[in-house]
């Protein structure tokens, strides 16, 4: 394989949509409020996507030196591990990526917390550090969370509360308690991204010691634990969409039933491989459903007196 297209595969741009779905999500929401900010939004698009891409580099070096990215694995190749990309080149890319998620971080704060306490933008300031920290030490480090369980966590708690109340605090300068229901939305599906990815890898990783929530429930447990986050993240929705009082906003919620086709599907899977291709599907539905309720409430703001 070539070096560009090792490295394009390395960054897993595939992985994209999911990460964007909080930002397009908490945007939504400000958007119809009236806190629009177009320099906000580019600047929490590129940020994200760089954690993103950070987070996806760590991940390979970490699996690849760590022996659990091998032969046995089931997916798409990972780059230290097959040799297409040595560990010294990708410790130098994660390098390079944290020092330009920073920058970009920084920016973002910058804009979007003018005119906020000073207290508040140093909060920003951390949770942009917790954020590198999380993306490389998922499985970087003797500590790397990933390994101990707390994988789902932080999933949860950066994909969907840094990342939907975050941006739509930086838009409002607010916090409101009702923004957590979309954010549980988006972190939990996902959460259910990574737990299907765990399931996928559950036998490998019990090998090579990454004991994901997967490896110490059981596959069974998981995929009981796999209804339930995306059952949750749907009731959110639909309890935030229904404090709008304007049912055609739950039109928005056509994507939905793409996941619970996919729940059937999840539970009849025997073969650990056939949870492969519906990685995909949870991942481009979550960003089908923040699409939606951007649209969604783009039109009904539309529709408001002037």
């Amino acid at each position: 394989m070539s070096q560009p297209k090792a490295w394009i595969s390395a960054m897993r741009l595939r992985t994209l949509p999911l990460s964007l779905s909080g930002i397009v999500m908490g945007s939504a929401v400000a958007y119809y409020q009236g806190y629009w900010d177009w320099l906000i939004f580019t600047l929490a698009v590129i940020t994200t996507i760089l954690f993103q891409i950070l987070s996806n580099l760590a991940n390979d070096l970490g699996d690849g030196l760590k022996g659990t990215d091998n032969t046995e694995r089931v997916g798409p190749d990972r780059m230290v591990q097959s040799g297409a990309i040595s560990p010294k080149q990708m410790k130098n890319a994660v390098i390079l990526t944290s020092v330009l998620s920073f920058i970009s971080a920084g920016a973002l704060i910058y804009f979007g917390a003018q005119n906020m306490p000073e207290s508040i933008i140093w909060f920003y300031a951390i949770l942009a550090l917790l954020s590198v920290t999380a993306a490389i030490t998922y499985t970087v480090g003797k500590r790397a969370y990933g390994y101990h369980g707390m994988g789902d966590l932080m999933v949860l708690v950066f994909f969907g509360f840094v990342s939907v109340l975050g941006v739509y605090s930086l838009y409002s300068k607010l916090f409101i308690v009702d923004m957590i229901l979309p954010a549980l939305t988006v972190g939990l599906l996902s959460t259910a991204v990574l737990n299907l990815n765990n399931m996928r890898d559950y036998i490998n990783d019990a090998k090579s010691g990454k004991n994901t929530l997967v490896v110490k429930m059981g596959p069974n447990i998981a995929k009981l634990y796999h209804a339930i986050l995306i059952l949750f993240a749907l009731s959110s929705l639909a309890i935030f969409i229904a404090l709008f009082k304007e049912p055609i906003l739950f039109l928005s919620m056509l994507p939905s039933l793409l996941l619970l086709v996919h729940l059937r599907k999840v539970m009849q899977i025997r073969e650990t491989k056939d949870f492969d291709p519906e990685l995909k599907v949870v991942a481009l539905s979550t960003f089908a459903l923040s699409l939606c309720v951007f649209a969604m409430l783009v039109y009904l703001k539309s529709q408001l007196p002037s």
